[in-house]
Parts: C-alpha cells; structure tokens; sequence
C-alpha cells in the first residue's frame, strides 16, 4: 500500500471511529431536569481568631526546590463528626495548609454551641521533632480509648500520628451525652478538652496520606491501618538538610513509598488523663504491597463476614485490593488480583493499572446488594488521560479465597471514566432517590504557565529520571497544573449514564480541592458536604435540595456510645433493588464521612416500615444479625448481643429518632 493510501485509510478509520468514541450526551432541557434536584448552599468554614500568616507554599528539601508547588500539593482535609455529643455529625475538624492549623468549629448554621479552636500543635514538637518541619496531613475522628467519647487522629508528614483523646469529666457521662445538669460553658468543647499521646513512641519521621479505623482481625474491636507516601526517615519539609531525596523508582511500578503501620487496639483509660494502647504488627504486608506510594487507603467487608478487605490507592504505580483472612491476634492478606478478557486493557483490570490512584470510596451503585469501587485517577483532557475506575461488583464474592478480585472496569460505559486531576472520590445519595450520585475533589496546582507538556514529559521519561527530582521540570510557585478543573457532580440520567451537572449547581468554580466529607448535620434527611481546598479557604455546602425522597438514617452505636464501626446494613427497595452500606472509619483520601448509615428511599410511603438487616461484631468479635422494622427517617439503635440482653434482663433497647 503506497504512502497515500495509508493516509486515507487512517482518515476513514478515524472518520467510523470518532462516533464511538465521542462521550454520549444528553439535550439542555435533560441535562436541566437532572440538576434541577438538587440545591447547594456554600458557606465559609469558621476559622479562629488571629491565625497564624498564610503562606501558599511549603518550604522543602533543597533537592526539591525546583518542584516545591508539586511537593507543596498536599495537607488539605476535612472530617464531620458527633464530637460534642449531641447526636448530629455537625462539628468540622480541617486542616489548612495555609496555616497547618487543625480547626474544630460548629458546622455553619447548627448554632454557635462552641467557640472555634485548633488542636494543641505545641505535642507536635514532642520526641525532639522540629515543628517547622511538620505538617499534617488529615484527621480522623474515632472512640480510641472506647470510653464513649469521641476522639481525633491527626497523621503527618514528618512525624508519626497522634491522638488527641477526650476528657471524660463530671460533664460527660459514660456513652458520651453531655450532662444535662452541666451549665453551657462546661458542655463547651475545646482545646483543653483533649490530651495528645502519641500513638507509637518511635520518634521516626513518617509521611502519611491516608488513615483508617477498622476491625483489622475481627475481635470485636476497631484498629488503625496508617498509609505512608514518601520514604520514613526522609526530610521531606527540611529546606536545612543536605543529600537527596529519593522519589519514584518508576512511573508505572513504584515500590520504594512508605511503609503501611497497622495497630491492633489493646486498651484504653477514660478520665481527666486518657489514654489508649495500641500494638504495631510488622510485616503484615509482602513488600511490594507495603512500599506502594499510597494517596488514599479503603477498608470495608466486600464478601459478608464483616472482615474488611483494604483497598490501597496508589500513586505511580498500581492499587492494590486485600481479602481478610484474619482471625483476633492474627493479621493475614491476600493480594486479590482481577481477570482479563480479551476487550480490556491490561490498566483496567483490578491490580494491574499503573495510574495514579489518590481517592477511593465505597457504595452499591447499581443496587444489587454488593459494595462496588469508586477510584480517583487523572483522567484530564489534553493531559494525562488516564481512566478513574468504576470497579462494579459481579457478585461472586466466592472467588475471593482463590484470589480473584470479582470485579469489572465499568466507569466507561457508566460515563464516570473522565473528569479532570481527580483526588477524593466521593458515592452519596444527595436527593433521596435510592441512586447514589457521584462526586471527585478536582484540581492540582494553580497558577498562570501551563506545565503539562513538562508533566508530560516526565510521565514518559526514564526511571532514573522520575526518581531524582533534580532532574524533574520547574514546578515552582506559578506553575498550573489542571488549577481551573472543578469539582464534578455526577448524575445518573434516564440513558443509565452518570452526568457532570455540577455547572448547573454553581459548583464549577475552580477550587483546587483534595478531601470531601460528607454527613448530614442536621438530621433533616439531606446529606451536606465539606470540600477542603489547597492553599485557600475551604466550603461548606448546604444541602437545600426541594423535594428530596423518603429515607432512613441508622445511627449504629455500641452500648458504651461508640460508633459502630464496620456494622453493615441492607435494605430492598420496593423495585427490589437491594441496597447495603457500612458505618465508615475514614475511607478516602482526606475527606472524612461521618460513620452514619443513609439510605435514599424515593417515593417510600412515610407510614410503610423499612425492614432493614443490620450485621455487626460485638466487643467479642462474635457475629451478630437484627432484623428491624423502622418507618423512615433517623433513628439511633443500640446494638446488643442477646448474651448482653440475657444478662441485663432487657429487651432490645427501642430506637430514638433525631
């Protein structure tokens, strides 16, 4: 074939192809309907008086100079949470790069119940560590000491974490409601109302990006999995230290991050002096599972013993999906691996991408009764476009023990394949309607010289280079990088296709955002959201949605008042979809939802009862199943073992709603 033929052959091969490869879309008047369900109000986040000075970029080791934005890209994050003991996810802890501040503030319009203050940073320098080099990264808000009271975990780069555990005084009794004899100042949280402890006395310098709280070995209490990005012992925010700091050892397979810390829960002390205890177990993980350069850690019970798998999303090279075998006192893994069929690409099977994995969540999408897999990954037009990856469930959670990961690369056909630089990914039923919507914190580097071409570059340059940043392209203060992408609001339409509405809801603005949490903080049906942004002010969005459908709200607590942490519930809509969800112990990236159950209902009649099924692990690790029939709405349920109601004579305790 002579030179011109080849060229209108490749010209009629792209002219039949194009129409397949164009995303479907739908008409104005469709895409109107869709955002016309829901309305967001944004708020600012309160702030304490006189902050420190902002800065808007991170001073860093010399050998990263030249990429101190990129370095500098990290460290905004939010949680919602019940801390003061109301019953309402309505207190916000966030850290702001701007100022390293770790704020707790009343979430905007659910009253001025406290003033807002930051955590004591004064531990941080704790164990000889040099707080200018210190930054944290996210929070995590969790009973650690399980005394009822509601605590937080603050995670680092630069040093390990550390817990911040609630006083228990006169004001507070034993599950965590304030004494109602108390006066108003002494029900008041703030900073002295937590004690720091570290969580290991190890003094090393780790740089953790992700946290979360679970039943690790199934005995009845919640352990802690810690993620690390770069390499412990680094100095990665010294701008005095000398030699080298070691990046990626490639682009696509890189096992040289930090380690993965797992603690199992030994004990707690309630009081004016608290504590918590807790063991490091080492070598849990093989090494290629436990040097990935993890953005994001997930854990949730993907095949129904209420073991939590754990999903790791990693950076420059692939995530990685675990099956829990373990057993109380004994960790144990196995890496669970997808299958390939001949139409699918080596990158979307499950454990053999080699993108650039920074959000992950969990949640039914398609209603039948299994947990899928939300995962951010840069999908930007015109840069890297990757794939973010909807991993759905087949349903066949058997194939687990011979290590297979049962799932299917399905955000292309669902239409969530694409959006922009994307960090938390978010699956949330904003309007009732029984289907999860989608959400992503987009945006990386902001600035006014476009450096993609740079990033480019790098993305197909030789390991060597990727792993010496003297060799990286000028990242410094004034590079963009995807800086004007906003944050998506996927909506799934008639055509079974999720659609980004989030022009139509005035969320597009660009805001360079990382972590999302997600609750509803003032029990009125409607889940709100948190976006915390980099290197500017972080926003609270209002869910004022008109019209929103029935539906129920499980607030799953233990006797003591602690969350229930990894207890699974199940509800069938009446067109027998199956719906499941667990109470969450910090899925994501930086964004944290508060471990309330939410389940849009659509068009439920008020007065018909909702049969749901609740699954959980008691302070044993002994399996428990409830059949309950509530009528829509909130409800707190009490969950006792019948060895529990045996021994105190009771029935089952009834449910309050909020």
């Amino acid at each position: 074939m002579n030179k011109r033929a080849s060229c209108f052959a490749a010209i009629v091969l792209v002219a039949v192809c194009y129409p397949f490869a164009k995303l479907p879309t739908l008409t104005a008047p469709e895409m109107a309907t869709l955002a016309g369900r829901f309305r967001f109000n944004r708020l600012p986040l309160p702030e304490v008086p006189n902050p420190p000075p902002y800065k808007f970029v991170r001073q860093v080791h010399p050998s990263l100079e030249r990429i101190c934005a990129w370095t500098s890209s990290l460290g905004a994050a939010a949680t919602l949470a019940d801390l003061d003991g109301d019953g309402l996810p309505n207190d916000i802890i966030y850290v702001d790069p701007r100022t390293d501040l770790v704020t707790v503030a009343p979430a905007p319009g659910t009253g001025e119940r406290y003033k807002t203050f930051s955590l004591d940073t004064s531990f941080w320098a704790h164990n000889s560590y040099d707080l200018p080099t210190l930054a944290p990264m996210g929070t995590v808000a969790g009973d650690f000491n399980e005394d009822g009271l509601m605590d937080v975990l603050v995670y680092f780069w630069g040093r390990t974490p550390i817990l911040y555990l609630r006083k228990a005084d006169q004001t507070t009794a034993a599950n965590g409601r304030q004494d109602a004899r108390a006066t108003p100042s002494e029900r008041e949280l703030s900073a002295n109302a937590f004690v720091p402890r570290e969580l290991v006395e190890s003094g090393e310098r780790w740089y953790c990006n992700g946290a979360v709280q679970a039943d690790l070995d199934g005995d009845g209490h919640v352990d802690l999995l810690i993620g690390g990005y770069f390499q412990e012992g680094s100095r990665i925010l010294d701008p005095k230290a000398d030699g080298t700091v070691m990046m990626h050892e490639g682009k696509a397979k890189a096992l040289n991050g930090g380690h993965k810390h797992v603690f199992l829960w030994e004990s707690g002390a309630s009081g004016a002096s608290p504590s918590a205890t807790y063991k490091e177990v080492k070598n849990v993980f093989s090494e290629e599972v436990a040097r990935g350069w993890s953005l994001a850690l997930g854990a949730a019970d993907l095949d129904g013993d209420l073991l939590p798998e754990i999903y790791i999303a990693n950076d420059f090279g692939p995530d990685r999906l675990l099956h829990n075998r373990s057993t109380p006192g004994n960790l144990k893994f196995v890496l669970l691996e997808g299958r390939r069929d001949f139409l699918t690409p080596k990158s979307c099977v499950l454990g053999h991408d080699s993108f650039k994995g920074m959000g992950v969540d969990f949640g039914d999408v398609n209603g039948d009764g299994f947990l899928d897999i939300y995962v951010s990954n840069i999908a930007t037009k015109f840069g890297l476009t990757e794939s973010h990856f909807l991993w759905l469930s087949t349903g066949e959670v058997g194939k687990m023990k011979e290590g297979i990961a049962p799932y299917i690369h399905a955000s292309e056909k669902l239409g969530l394949s694409r959006s922009g630089f994307a960090w938390e990914a978010r699956l949330a039923d904003f309007d009732n309607d029984g289907h999860l919507e989608a959400m992503q914190a987009c945006g990386f580097i902001k600035g006014k010289i476009n450096r993609w071409p740079e990033l480019q570059a790098l993305g197909t340059s030789n390991s060597r280079i990727v792993h010496d940043p003297r060799f990286w392209p000028n990242f410094r203060p004034g590079a963009d990088l995807s800086g004007h992408d906003w944050n998506p609001f996927f909506v799934r339409g008639t055509d079974g296709r999720y659609h980004d509405v989030a022009p139509l809801l005035g969320l597009a603005e660009p805001m360079v955002s990382r972590g999302i949490a997600i609750a509803d903080v003032d029990g009125d049906g409607r889940l709100d959201f948190v976006t915390a942004n980099q290197w500017g002010p972080s926003y609270f969005f209002k869910n004022d949605s008109q019209n929103p459908g029935a539906f129920l709200g499980l607030r799953l607590i233990h006797p003591n008042g602690t969350p229930a942490i990894g207890a699974m519930a199940r509800v069938t809509l009446p067109d027998r979809r199956k719906l499941v969800a667990q109470a969450d112990g910090g899925t994501g990236h930086s964004g944290r939802r508060s471990p309330d159950i939410h389940f849009g209902l659509g068009q439920w009649e008020k007065s018909k009862l909702v049969q749901v099924n609740i699954q959980w692990r008691d302070r044993k690790g002994k399996v428990q199943r409830e059949e309950r029939q509530l009528p829509p709405g909130w409800h707190t349920v009490v969950l006792r073992s019948p060895e529990t109601l045996a021994s105190q004579g009771s029935a089952p305790q009834q449910e309050v709603l909020r």
